[in-house]
């Protein structure tokens, strides 16, 4: 069916021309027949005169100029309007085709190198590709004027993303909050501002400061317009153009090692739970206190413990007593290879390496446990007496909880490992065809696009850049919003994760990969950087949006008014400086 409504819409573009609607006015006396001017052999018929409607003498010597020299294009307001949905829809199929591609590729060749190079650059490419062609069109004149529909564009899909979608996002992905957490599939509380909200896992908080730091450039950039200098601004746009491309570069390298690093904090968090497990069972069967009246870990007290442990009373803690130890720990439904959790005691206690732990490495392991679980609470936390060991209590919420905000799957499901593809040499065929009619699709119709915003401006006297901050990221970022919003909806910390992830990502390939391109046609052709009102506007909603996400990984329903609320002030900002300031 999308293929078929697609083809629909390409032979409608392709087979219709440009036409012009006309009226006849006759003079009272005449009584000549109405005609289109020719009579009988040729002669003019001077009684009748034709007009065309709604335009003046000037425009009517001055037709539209069709883009490639045969795209349909109109003058009027209206036909400008529907060129413009058409011209959007195609954009929006572009983006759908290239997501469809991309998630084929990723199901053959994993995470790293699709998630972190193509995914991000494919995802942002219908935004490059206008930006493209609104500095590329006709000579520098014309490139200078239209260059704001690409910076209303990057301006447009930064604000649309963090703003409108993030704050839908944590609408529909709601969840009870209990302690600061949100619980799965679980939403009993409504609309309480409070306690309902979202929880993602600390990647994301990484993904926001990424975002957060990704708008260095724009900095760079207006740094001579803050300083009212005028030398400047041609160097300031060559360096802010090395950084961005630089830090594409790393944030791509980041992205592609980041499952590797995903899996060693996890991992890690996994051997802190059980030494939490541990140490909190100890705690329970000890026959004495585990500190002493100093609050120092008591060795008297842990000697007995491994007497207890040791259960053929040979001295030694052989690897299947301390397999023993650990399958009869409940660890709350954490799934972890109790072999790799009985590989890592014995690292942390069998200094020896003879792949069992005496009693004197048992004490010594045991009292650096204790020690690190009292670092973890702090100066200002629990009481870590010998009597209320309160330490251990808040030392094992903390590990549950890191352990929880690290993104481990859900149930022991793994998304990325779900089977192996079943026929991946036609799938590999099947992403590569998809990307390339993306690919196409949204070349071909860029330019038409971004003439036709300039079209309408033109028409209705609305500044370019509003029209291209509104409508166009509606069309070159639907499909992600879409994506995002029906991840959210599943009502998981895991998807919520993924959610907020995405459109930190986005938004950082915006910064870096959008105003590169941006950068290089303003460089390359000589242009004039003068957007200090959309520069301004993007770096408030990133610096609120990610500063936020970046320091806590719970949502609550309230912060979605925050979100909703930086759109209409984005928009009136803009028009403020811009039109009573005259910023730009």
């Amino acid at each position: 069916m999308r293929f078929r409504s697609l083809l629909s819409l390409l032979f409608l573009l392709f087979f219709t021309s440009s036409a012009y609607a006309r009226f006849v006015s006759v003079r009272p006396s005449s009584t000549a027949l109405i005609s289109d001017g020719i009579n009988g052999g040729g002669s003019f018929v001077s009684g009748s005169v034709i007009k065309r409607v709604g335009v003046t003498a000037e425009e009517t010597e001055e037709a539209c100029e069709q883009t490639y020299g045969f795209m349909p294009c109109t003058k009027t307001a209206l036909g400008n309007v529907f060129l413009i949905l058409v011209y959007g829809f195609l954009m929006f199929t572009a983006a759908t085709y290239l997501s469809a591609g991309s998630e084929l590729l990723l199901e053959i060749l994993g995470p790293g190198i699709v998630g972190g190079l193509f995914l991000p650059m494919l995802g942002a490419l219908p935004d490059a590709m206008l930006i493209m062609v609104s500095g590329l069109s006709g000579d520098a004149a014309t490139a200078q004027t239209q260059v704001s529909v690409g910076m209303g564009l990057l301006a447009g899909s930064t604000v649309m993303l963090l703003t409108v979608i993030w704050g839908t996002c944590t609408v529909v992905g709601k969840c009870d909050l209990r302690d600061s957490i949100a619980v799965n599939n679980q939403d009993t509380k409504g609309f309480h501002l409070k306690d309902s909200g979202v929880t993602v896992d600390v990647w994301t908080s990484y993904a926001a400061r990424i975002m957060a730091i990704s708008v260095i450039p724009f900095i760079i950039v207006q740094l001579p317009q803050m300083l009212d200098s005028t030398s400047g601004r041609h160097l300031a746009v060559l360096v802010a153009l090395i950084l961005s491309v630089l830090m594409l570069i790393s944030y791509c390298v980041y992205q592609v090692f980041q499952p590797w690093i995903q899996r060693r904090r996890l991992a890690f968090a996994k051997h802190k739970h059980v030494i939490s497990g541990i140490l909190k069972h100890l705690k329970q069967h000890a026959l004495g206190r585990l500190l002493d009246d100093e609050g120092q870990p008591d060795e008297h007290v842990i000697r007995k413990l491994f007497e207890t442990i040791d259960a053929n009373k040979d001295g030694h803690l052989s690897a299947a007593e301390l397999k023993a130890l650990i399958i009869g720990i409940s660890f709350e439904d954490i799934d972890f290879d109790k072999d790799d959790a009985v590989g890592k005691v014995l690292q942390d206690f069998d200094k020896t390496l003879d792949a069992q732990v005496d009693q004197e490495e048992f004490v010594r392991g045991i009292k650096h446990w204790l020690i690190q679980a009292m670092g973890a609470a702090g100066p200002s936390g629990p009481d870590a007496g010998p009597r209320t060991m309160k330490f251990l209590d808040h030392f094992h919420v903390q590990t549950k909880r890191e352990h929880a905000l690290l993104g481990d799957n859900e149930n022991g499901e793994n998304d990325e490992e779900s089977g192996e593809v079943a026929d991946p040499k036609w799938i590999t065929i099947k992403a590569a065809l998809l990307l390339l009619l993306g690919a196409a699709i949204a070349a071909a119709f860029a330019d038409p696009l971004v003439d036709t915003v300039n079209n309408f401006s033109a028409a209705t006297g609305i500044p370019s850049f509003f029209i291209s901050f509104i409508a166009l990221p509606l069309a070159t970022n639907s499909s992600e919003a879409v994506s995002a919003i029906i991840f959210a909806s599943r009502k998981k910390i895991r998807t919520a994760s993924l959610t907020f992830s995405e459109l930190c990502g986005g938004v950082t390939m915006n910064n870096i990969l959008c105003l590169s391109v941006f950068l290089a046609i303003v460089y390359l052709r000589g242009l004039t950087w003068n957007f200090s009102s959309e520069v301004l506007v993007i770096l408030i909603v990133c610096l609120v949006m990610g500063g936020f996400a970046s320091f806590r990984t719970t949502y609550p329903l309230w912060t979605c008014f925050i979100a909703y609320l930086l759109y209409p002030f984005s928009l009136g900002l803009v028009y403020i400086l811009d039109y009573w300031f005259g910023w730009s």
